[in-house]
């Protein structure tokens, strides 16, 4: 929403009236197409090196 609101400058109903595909394009438009998502190695690199504390996994 902040985004939405505050940084793309949409309105409220323009907002709420858009689909997640065309808020997705408005960001891709403002701040670029985001990189690919991590493989496998690196996601479990990540997890290694931040474990969850609580919560439901730990």
């Amino acid at each position: 929403m902040r985004l939405a609101l505050g940084v793309i400058g949409w309105p409220p109903p323009v907002l709420w009236a858009s689909t997640p595909r065309e808020l997705a394009f408005a960001l891709e438009g403002r701040f670029g197409r985001g990189g690919a998502a991590a493989d496998r190695p690196t996601l479990e690199r990540l997890m290694a090196a931040f474990p969850d504390r609580g919560g439901l996994h730990g």
